[in-house]
Formats: structure tokens, sequence, C-alpha cells
């Protein structure tokens, strides 16, 4: 299995996902938004009519067979690959790194390292407390509920990838309490901790204060996690 690529596992994974789900039009369209891929570009690189994937999307065609379901994974996969494959390289790093695509939404190194504050700006972060270093050299991207309840301690260790000098961008975070509890017993801690989907007057009370005292730098994010990860992908 490990020797397919990331792209067929890729394939592999929507496709069980869309046809053992309780509602595929739904799933199909979760995967489509994130491809960031509209009705339109998919129905036309399947040559059939934007009403076809929308009564598929909707539940009013009836459930996709196999057939359909390999070709519109297909669709998804061509559009991102001429698109320069960013998904599937995406995948393909969370994979490599030993993490299901539902708790690791990216996982990358960089080149060089680069400056906090032009991450920040890239996903359009605002830096509530300043942490001890102003550069990171890659980032992570995780959905915090599934990490602090699905991830053993050694495998929270390697949402740091190669170093600790990095960003970890925690989507699903409501106030932010769990994770800024949850790195307090983690050591060591990264550079830099971004809690997406929330605003700053929604931040916990404490967080900014625990990061001060474990030294990194607290911002928050509220973009869509389509926009955070095409932000993401184009960084360098």
């Amino acid at each position: 299995m490990g020797g397919r690529g990331p792209k067929a596992e890729l394939a592999e994974k929507i496709a069980g996902e869309i046809t053992l789900s309780d509602d595929p039009g739904a799933t199909l369209r979760k995967w489509r938004t994130d491809f960031d891929i509209s009705q339109t570009d998919l129905a036309s690189e399947l040559e059939v009519s934007s009403s076809v994937i929308s009564d598929y999307e909707s539940g009013r065609r009836e459930s996709p067979g196999i057939g359909v379901v390999r070709r519109l994974v297909d669709g998804l996969l061509a559009i991102d690959e001429r698109r320069g494959g960013d998904r599937i390289r995406q995948y393909g790093r969370v994979l490599s790194a030993g993490f299901e695509s539902d708790v690791v939404h990216d996982l990358r190194e960089y080149a060089s390292s680069i400056p906090l504050s032009r991450l920040h700006e890239d996903i359009e972060a605002t830096e509530i407390a300043s942490g001890a270093n102003d550069h990171v050299s890659g980032h992570t991207v995780i959905d915090s509920v599934q990490a602090i309840t699905r991830l053993s301690s050694e495998e929270f260790y390697r949402l740091y990838g190669q170093s600790t000098n990095r960003a970890l961008v925690f989507t699903n975070v409501t106030r932010g309490e769990g994770v800024g509890i949850a790195l307090r017993v983690i050591n060591p801690t990264p550079n830099a901790v971004i809690l997406h989907g929330l605003e700053e007057k929604e931040l916990w009370d404490h967080a900014a204060d625990l990061a001060r005292i474990d030294g990194y730098s607290l911002a928050v994010s509220a973009v869509s996690l389509e926009e955070l990860l095409d932000s993401l992908a184009d960084l360098e």
C-alpha cells in the first residue's frame, strides 16, 4: 500500500468516504470544496452539465455507483494536477508523517526560515503575544479536537516535523483553552501557535499568559480553512 504513492492513496480515501457515507452527496461536496473546485469546473472536466454535479451533491439524483464515484474522484485529482498538485502534495506530506488527513491537514518544512510576521500577514493572523523567536522553518495544520482526543504523546511530538522551529496552526478551536493546556504538558514548545477560526475577543482569558510563560508567539486567524491552506501552499 505504501508504494502506490499519495495520489493513488488519496483517490482511494476519497472514493471510500463517498461510497460509505450516509450522505454521499455531502461528502462529495466536502471534498470538492476542499480542493477549491467549482461545480462548473468539475462538470466541465467530466463533460456533463453542472446540474448533474448539483443533483448528486443535493441528493436529488440517486447516490452515485462505484463507476461514477471513480470518475468524480479522477476529475478532482486531474484538475488539482493541472493547477500544480497542491492538494495531492499536501496529502502526501501528511501521509509520509504517519498521520490521517482528518487529524493533520498539512505538514511542511520550508527551504529556509521565514519571518513569522510574513506568515501572519499571509494568513491574516493577529499576534496576541510575542514569542522568543521571530522566524519559523515550517508549519503543521492540526485539527485541535482530533489531535487532543486521538494522538498519543509520542504522536503529538511528531507534529513538530523536523524541528520545533515552526508554527503549529490549530483549527476547530472554540476558545483555545484545550490547546494552551496541552502545550503546557508537551515539551518542548513550538516557536509559534496560531489558533484558527476565532477572533481575539473570543480567546480564552489565560491563553496569552500561558504563551508568554512558555515563550511562544500566539496569534489568531479567522480566514476560512480553504483560504488558510491556500495561503500556506503559496508560501515561499
